[in-house]
């Protein structure tokens, strides 16, 4: 049963899932009546053993599994302040997907210079103005972290870089567009420790601008990040809270088995 006795009177909801029931039409239910909200400026971390959906939920958001074969959504997410359920038959993915950015579990850039990586958002929505460019390119960098690392390479091939630069680029990349919502999935699981925590150092500063729902199976980055956590079981929203009280004092049996390690 999902913790209700949140304070949310001086929280602001940026998207919120509501009821939702999905699977692929050629296979069973993965995801059972979800509710969930995403507040406004806060890191949100969906925490759970392997298969338990929460990737799967996180690929809703954005309309990715729209791209892998027929799928069924039953329920909503609405995206505010524009009320649009971004489920909705009528909604084109691909609009969806620009006003939701995500980052992957491994760095992906383009195979292009660093430049062009955080330019080719922009190029697709039309964008032509090279001053507005150079200003996104830099100040994109400059959320992610990057800029003074890169400042004088941009038009370098982005695969020369690091592999905690490369994901910072990846951020950087999904910023340009200037995202409704930011999605990370297990963003420093392919990392060592020092690029691990600069990216949590950068989740840390982004929730300043930007709504972070993440994904992360490191349940000490979900207590040091998020503001709040979800943990899912099976399909199912088992618990929700600040992730202080998650942690510390979970409503539910399932999620101090989980988090103390008795299963997962």
């Amino acid at each position: 049963m999902v913790d209700s006795k949140i304070n949310q009177d001086s929280l602001i909801k940026k998207a919120e899932v509501l009821d939702l029931n999905f699977g692929y039409v050629s296979n069973k239910k993965v995801l059972n009546h979800i509710t969930l909200p995403v507040y406004q400026n806060k890191v949100t971390a969906l925490i759970g053993p392997s298969g338990c959906g929460k990737t799967t939920l996180l690929r809703c958001f954005n309309r990715m599994h729209d791209l892998y074969g027929e799928v069924h959504y039953n329920g909503e997410i609405q995206l505010y302040p524009d009320n649009v359920n971004i489920l909705g038959k009528q909604i084109d993915p691909i609009e969806v997907r620009m006003k939701i950015g995500m980052v992957f579990q491994k760095p992906n850039p383009f195979p292009k210079s660093i430049y062009e990586n955080i330019a080719y958002g922009l190029r697709v929505r039309g964008v032509k103005k090279k001053s507005y460019i150079d200003e996104k390119v830099e100040d994109s960098l400059q959320k992610a972290g990057l800029w003074a690392e890169v400042s004088d390479r941009l038009n370098t091939s982005a695969s020369a870089l690091s592999g905690g630069q490369q994901q910072r680029l990846c951020i950087a990349r999904a910023l340009a567009t200037e995202p409704d919502l930011l999605l990370l999935d297990e963003p420093t699981s392919a990392l060592d420790p020092i690029s691990t925590a600069h990216i949590e150092e950068l989740v840390m500063e982004l929730k300043k601008t930007v709504t972070i729902l993440m994904v992360t199976h490191n349940l000490h980055q979900a207590a040091r990040t998020a503001d709040y956590t979800a943990f899912m079981y099976l399909g199912d929203l088992v618990e929700f809270g600040e992730s202080s009280q998650v942690f510390t004092n979970p409503k539910e049996s399932r999620t101090e088995n989980y988090i103390t390690g008795r299963f997962g």
